[in-house]
């Protein structure tokens, strides 16, 4: 069964890497990011809903997010999903509209957030190491199933360490650049 594909182990490194991206992007830094408000959800209708999927929001300040409420009577549930994702945000409300200043950063606040932003990298960088390792594995099989020689695999092995370490320097990459964002912010 264990076909080895060069591509499929690429794109589910780059996917590691996507998901380190995303995870950095949420943290926060001294400016406002949309993306920040991300991962809150808000009970309307009945159901949990993404935020994004009953407000608007924006950044027109440097510092300040506005959250643009569709249907005046989500308001409040917006308001709370807000709250309830321990951002560190206080919403208020300015008519349909949720106006969320962005506080000043401590600076041990800072430092927690760099130490997340490691944690994170950390987590892609096994994420990518357990590709390798099926990768790896993969290789192997084939090799036992007489489908390729000792020389081929031990060049596609060459390959796949190639593909980690790239992988693994963009993880440290994004990481840094993060932690260099919050810790100057």
């Amino acid at each position: 069964m264990a076909k080895y594909e060069k591509a499929d182990i690429e794109r589910r490194m780059q996917g590691a890497v996507d998901a380190l991206k995303s995870d950095l992007s949420g943290l926060r830094t001294g400016r406002a990011n949309t993306s920040l408000l991300d991962p809150v959800v808000c009970e309307v209708y009945g159901a949990m809903m993404p935020l994004n999927q009953v407000a608007t929001v924006s950044a027109p300040e440097p510092r300040m997010l506005s959250v643009q409420v569709w249907d005046k009577a989500n308001l409040t549930a917006v308001e709370k999903g807000i709250a309830h994702a321990n951002l560190g945000l206080n919403p208020m409300i300015d008519g349909q509209t949720l106006r969320l200043p962005m506080p000043d950063l401590t600076e041990e606040r800072r430092k927690e957030l760099a130490k997340l932003a490691g944690t994170y990298a950390e987590k892609a960088k096994i994420a990518v190491r357990n590709v390798r390792r099926d990768g790896m594995e993969s290789l192997k099989e084939d090799e036992k199933k007489k489908e390729i020689s000792e020389d081929d695999r031990k060049r596609m092995e060459d390959e796949v360490q190639k593909l980690t370490d790239r992988f693994t320097g963009e993880c440290d990459t994004a990481a840094e650049a993060k932690e260099k964002e919050i810790m100057t912010q």
